[in-house]
Order: C-alpha cells, then structure tokens, then sequence
C-alpha cells in the first residue's frame, strides 16, 4: 500500500539520521522505526495484561507480602 509521509526539517534531519546509522534507504529507517515502536506499545500492553492477570489471581498472596 502506498502513502505520501510528509515531515518538516526536524523529522526529515531525524530521518537521514536514523537512516546514515543503519546504513539502509529514508524508506527503510521509517518502516523501521514504525515497526519498533509498535513493538514496544505491545510489549507494554502485553506486561500490563500480564500484571493484571497476576494481581487479580495472586490478590490475597500479594496483599499479606505487602503488610509485612
């Protein structure tokens, strides 16, 4: 699917950076970049459901380690 990615100076500036770091393409570090961040959101995600899940099921367990 394509898309025009229109960027001021700061991002462009950001974007050959990224780019001249990882030795690949503008196009190559914006996928990049996009998918990272995207697996950093779902790894938080993730590790909040897990947290979560813990608390819930360890409830009694958690609250007596907390009042010692």
């Amino acid at each position: 699917m394509a898309m025009t990615l229109r960027t001021d100076s700061a991002v462009e500036a950001a974007l050959e950076r990224l780019a001249a770091q990882q030795g690949v393409s503008k196009h190559e570090a914006a996928l990049r970049a996009i998918l990272r961040d995207d697996a950093q959101s779902r790894l938080a995600d993730d590790a909040m459901s897990a947290y979560e899940r813990v608390s819930v099921t360890y409830r009694d367990a958690l609250d007596r380690l907390g009042s010692v």
